[in-house]
């Protein structure tokens, strides 16, 4: 008896064909942002556009399929038994391609909910629904069927996102279809705005966190080659993480026509979750105790642990701008988009890289990737390229705040708004030179993928004792 890698393998595979796709529609649009020229007048790749395609493709296309990958993996060696419905694996990897192959075609055609993260229409929302349930069959049916005794601290955050993505996507994109292309949502005015960032930021908080934090749980002590630092820290962590997210979203609506009681329950919940986030971040450094030294010649490991320090710095960032003051500062600038990106792109994709570094070699039969050096390269162009980017968007985004702000002794606006975009600019070519290096990086790790590919084989590992169960 094996495991079941061959739909890790396919996940793991399209993880870096998207990512590669993705970053570079990222790219193009901050680019056009510097010189709008770029669009050529061609309305299907306008920024409105291909926004939404570069924040789909990221976050679902590049995330999901890691999250996919990384989750299938980590319930099988951790409960000892392959995957079960191997049928409806192998339909979750199929129809989700067929949801990103869908949005590509849809969102730069114009047919758009316009609802943040969740723009596709009716008929694909239904194809996801579909896929997420086989997921949620599969990854906990493997549980169910589990031969050790508990349930690893990594599952109960990649089932915790996987039973939350579900509810919230269900229920945000709840809609009247009116044609098969476009429908509207069943919610109206301050609701529908509330609705959407309940799921809004909870699918940071799931998809983007609490599955990633699942990653983090197994790769960081599989490749440091260390326990957890402690495993009754990761439990306090899950709770107090799950419970408190939920309560979040309303700091996205500060200053809006939400009542004043809601933005205030969004601040203060917001401001608890420092806690339980940096206690995660903590229990995974802290699992690096005695392995530092690893540090210095081991590149996955310095995706992992860099990727965990990026964790830290956005769970502070988050929590001090959703406070009503700064946020009245922050709010409508690029400071918002350098800590979407210090999140997505040092957070996600760290963590995400080094995970799929680290199953490459495992899933095509090799001792390691097909060179260790490109990884380096990969770490130190990719660092230098969200350093720039969000450095460029912190000072962007605190210009526009105080520009904005600033009056005259009469009362009236210091600033035109074209002046502060203008002081802005500069902060803009920064933006694309590190977007360019993280893209940069997405190549390479592509290219040595691909050659790892092809000088390995694609295997199978054997499930522990499993020919004496058989027997």
């Amino acid at each position: 008896m094996t495991y079941n890698y061959k739909v890790v393998r396919q996940f793991a595979v399209m993880t870096v064909v998207w990512g590669a796709v993705g970053m570079l529609v990222g790219v193009w649009i901050a680019a056009q942002l510097a010189w709008p020229q770029l669009n050529f007048d061609i309305p299907w790749i306008t920024y409105s556009r291909l926004r939404p395609l570069h924040t789909n493709a990221v976050i679902f296309a590049f995330g999901g399929s890691a999250l996919f990958a990384t989750s299938y993996f980590v319930v099988q060696r951790t409960c000892q038994v392959p995957l079960f419905a191997p049928r409806l694996a192998a339909f979750s990897f199929w129809g989700w391609q067929l949801v990103i192959v869908a949005a590509a075609v849809t969102l730069p055609l114009g047919m758009s909910t316009t609802k943040e993260y969740a723009e596709l229409e009716w008929p694909i929302d239904v194809l996801i629904a579909a896929v997420w349930v086989a997921y949620a069959i599969v990854f906990f049916g493997t549980i169910a069927k589990r031969k050790t005794p508990h349930i690893y601290v990594a599952n109960w955050f990649f089932g915790a996102y996987v039973i939350t993505i579900a509810v919230l996507h269900i229920v945000n994109s709840a809609a009247l279809p009116v044609t098969w292309t476009k429908s509207y949502s069943v919610y109206a005015g301050v609701q529908d705005a509330m609705v959407q960032w309940w799921y809004g930021h909870n699918a940071v908080g799931f998809f983007l966190t609490a599955g990633f934090l699942g990653m983090m749980y197994y790769f960081i002590p599989k490749q440091a080659e260390r326990p957890v630092y402690s495993y009754r820290l990761s439990i306090v962590h899950f709770w107090a993480l799950i419970f408190t997210y939920m309560w979040a979203g309303p700091h996205h609506l500060h200053y809006t026509a939400l009542p004043d009681w809601a933005q205030s329950i969004g601040m203060v919940f917001s401001l608890i979750l420092l806690a339980p986030s940096w206690g995660g971040m903590i229990n995974g450094i802290m699992t690096l105790s005695g392995a530092w030294h690893k540090l210095r010649d081991d590149p996955i490991l310095k995706f992992l642990v860099v990727s965990l320090s990026f964790y830290g710095m956005s769970t502070f960032e988050g929590p001090m701008m959703s406070i009503k003051t700064v946020n009245a500062l922050s709010h409508y600038t690029d400071w918002t988009v350098g800590h979407v990106h210090s999140g997505a792109l040092g957070w996600v994709g760290f963590i995400t890289m080094g995970s799929i570094y680290y199953l490459m070699p495992r899933l095509f039969g090799r001792t390691q990737m097909h060179s260790v050096r490109l990884i380096e390269v990969h770490f130190w162009v990719a660092t230098i390229g969200v350093v720039l980017y969000i450095a460029a968007m912190w000072i962007a985004g605190v210009t526009q705040g105080l520009m904005w702000r600033a009056t005259n002794p009469d009362g009236t606006l210091t600033y035109a708004f074209v002046e502060s975009l203008k002081a802005t600019y500069p902060y803009y070519y920064i933006r694309v030179a590190g977007g360019l290096l993280y893209l940069a990086g997405m190549l390479i790790m592509l290219y040595n993928c691909l050659m790892t590919i092809r000088e390995g084989k694609a295997i199978d590992a054997e499930v522990p004792g499993a020919a004496v169960a058989h027997a």
